[in-house]
């Protein structure tokens, strides 16, 4: 039994007091996306936009937002917890407190918020709490992290669309969390662009189905 096995807990956010004490240490970050070409840390060029999305497992998430035209770059990381720095193991420990996310940097000339959030809805299912599919656990809930007050506001309004299209649809109640982005901890190196690595590999996504016209 590993020290992250012993530890596990279940899928409840731990107090600050009760997380792991994590390390000063940053993660390596590769220099180059390697699909676009672009920076995965700043500063990044004038004019660009941040959010960071959490819908499940990273990898394939990661991948629907590098596809998005508009969208300068996107890195994998942990966000929303207490953990400073934290490693894969001990975000899938539970005793973190942070999230699987993206983040996603973007051109707002060439893609919109409102076209990302409507994105972000419709590639996982936003009502399953603690989990994405199989994949359980705090680290695969649902979470939009804003830069911006204004960001906020868009995000909470779009909610309450969507919500209401899967009301129709007979599904259960959101439960997004939808709050201002604390410290982004970048993953570790064979994270980032998973998918472009191993084009096989595991991708968790999977939408309810419901459009979100936004």
């Amino acid at each position: 039994m590993s020290i992250f096995d012993r530890y596990r807990k279940p899928a409840v956010i731990p107090s600050a007091d009760q997380a792991l004490p994590g390390r000063a240490e940053k993660m390596a970050v590769p220099a180059m996306h390697t699909v676009l070409k672009t920076s995965l840390t700043p500063p990044f060029p004038a004019g660009m936009e941040q959010v960071v999305f959490g819908l499940g497992c990273f990898w394939g998430a990661e991948r629907k937002f590098w596809q998005q035209k508009g969208v300068y770059t996107t890195a994998v990381g942990y966000s929303g917890g207490h953990t400073p720095n934290p490693t894969y193991e001990e975000v899938c420990s539970g005793m973190t407190g942070h999230n699987e996310v993206v983040l996603v940097v973007f051109d707002p000339g060439q893609v919109s918020f409102q076209t990302l959030l409507k994105l972000f809805w419709e590639s996982h299912n936003p009502t399953q709490g603690m989990r994405q599919g199989n994949d359980v656990g705090t680290q695969y809930r649902s979470g939009i992290y804003c830069s911006t007050p204004e960001q906020q506001e868009k995000a909470k309004a779009s909610l309450v669309v969507y919500q209401d299209a899967l009301a129709k649809g007979g599904l259960p109640e959101v439960t997004t969390e939808i709050v201002m982005a604390g410290e982004f901890y970048y993953a570790e190196p064979y994270h980032q662009q998973y998918l472009d690595k191993n084009p096989g590999g595991y991708c968790g996504l999977g939408g309810t189905g419901v459009s979100c016209a936004l």
